[in-house]
């Protein structure tokens, strides 16, 4: 379910909820100014008049605090979502159905209870606890132990005090993504070695063929060029794919201390140099004095910046140039690769850092050559991966700078 949806009942909830508090004190205030009114002096008949109407009124909003109770309940029972509203000492107030059953709890039988004795698992409390003072946490648990159900539990601070708490099972979703990570696996390692056995021969065919000089045609020549250009996009996608499949199933990274991203930027930038020369682009660096130490894995984050400086190059014109620079910004390191090319339009600078999204594809693979529209997905998952933002500034025509910031960390004792 869509979250967003989820989360606009739940604060329809927290509403009725305000509501009957609401009209709970202002049941009182009528009871207060009805007492104040009838004093010792007035005549037993009104006295009697008085203390019926106050009865009346009282049983009329009984009624109607009964039939919101009710129609939260049924609010609540009518989503595909567990819901759970606890006071500010974490204890269970209400509970829908759904709740109860993702639990594997009798219906009811949760109210009262604090979060430890309803899910056996101090992640919730913890979640509650920090919704409590930030807002809104969110986790995921399993409630049942390692061979249960995985729960998706998402806490909201609630207006009237404590919090609400949705429960989502994802158990499904989990097992889909992890299919979906194992299928991509497999079909990568078995395509990467004909693949490999592929590029190699067009090598081969392609240094032979030059060797020959005049004997080989022309034509033929083109067409061996276009097969070593075709195979090393086939091997660049299929790793590509299986880099961003590691990534988006939270493979773990290597985070190391003390990492100096201004000498690892031009150190990876470095790498591309001879492309660049063979594009006919100038690269250029350009860094801060002294060490920009982040706290990451070195090997990720070098690709990050082999990435965005391919591209760079790629889109870049002949003669053009591309400058990879890095500098503090509070508190951040801040890596721009900025280039000069055909740039993007206003309307896909918000989606090009989705996976196999190419902007205008058949004007720049006319222009640039294809690409398998991955990069920019796999720098921003390992850039956000890292506690840090990626983002853009383009001007169509005028060309594109491409920057990521990483916190600070102090670099280690020698």
């Amino acid at each position: 379910m869509d979250p967003w949806f989820v989360a606009s009942i739940v604060l329809a909830i927290a509403l009725a909820l305000a509501i009957t508090v609401a009209r709970r004190r202002d049941l009182e205030v009528r009871r207060a100014r009805l007492a104040v009114s009838v004093s010792p002096d007035s005549p037993s008949g009104d006295l009697v008049s008085a203390v019926s109407r106050l009865q009346a009124q009282a049983d009329d909003d009984a009624r109607a605090l009964a039939h919101e109770r009710l129609e939260r309940a049924n609010l609540a029972d009518t989503l595909e979502s567990g819901v759970i509203r606890v006071d500010a000492a974490l204890q269970i107030v209400e509970a829908n159905d759904l709740a109860h059953g993702q639990l594997g709890r009798p219906a009811g039988s949760l109210i009262g209870r604090s979060l430890m004795e309803a899910f056996l698992d101090e992640t919730a409390e913890s979640v509650a606890r920090a919704a409590l003072e930030a807002g809104v946490v969110g986790a995921e648990l399993r409630p049942a132990g390692p061979d249960g159900a995985v729960i998706a539990l998402r806490a909201r601070r609630s207006g009237t005090g404590g919090a609400w708490l949705v429960l989502e099972d994802v158990s499904e979703l989990r097992r889909l993504q992890r299919i979906r990570t194992e299928f991509i696996d497999n079909l990568s390692h078995e395509l990467r070695t004909p693949l490999t056995t592929v590029s190699l021969l067009a090598e081969t065919l392609s240094r032979e063929a030059a060797q020959a000089g005049d004997e080989i045609p022309p034509r033929m020549r083109e067409r061996i060029e276009k097969i070593e250009i075709e195979t090393g996009h086939l091997v660049q996608m299929v790793n590509e794919l299986l880099d961003l499949s590691r990534i988006e199933s939270g493979g773990t990274l290597e985070f190391a201390d003390g990492v100096d991203l201004g000498r690892l930027a031009a150190d990876s930038a470095e790498r591309l140099r001879l492309f660049a020369e063979r594009q006919g682009v100038s690269l250029r660096i350009e860094r801060s004095p002294g060490a920009l130490t982040v706290r990451g894995d070195a090997a990720r984050l070098g690709q990050v910046v082999v990435n965005l400086v391919h591209n760079a190059v790629k889109f870049s014109p002949d003669g053009g140039d591309v400058v990879v620079r890095t500098e503090p910004a509070g508190g951040e390191v801040v890596v721009s690769v900025e280039d000069h090319g055909v740039g993007i339009p206003a309307g896909a600078r918000e989606r090009v850092f989705e996976r196999f999204y190419k902007v205008d594809r058949a004007r720049l693979r006319a222009e640039v050559g294809g690409g398998t529209g991955l990069g920019l997905a796999i720098a921003r998952h390992v850039v956000e991966q890292h506690g840090g933002r990626i983002w853009v500034h383009s001007r169509e025509g005028e060309g594109s700078t491409f920057s990521f910031a990483l916190p600070t960390s102090p670099a280690p004792a020698r």
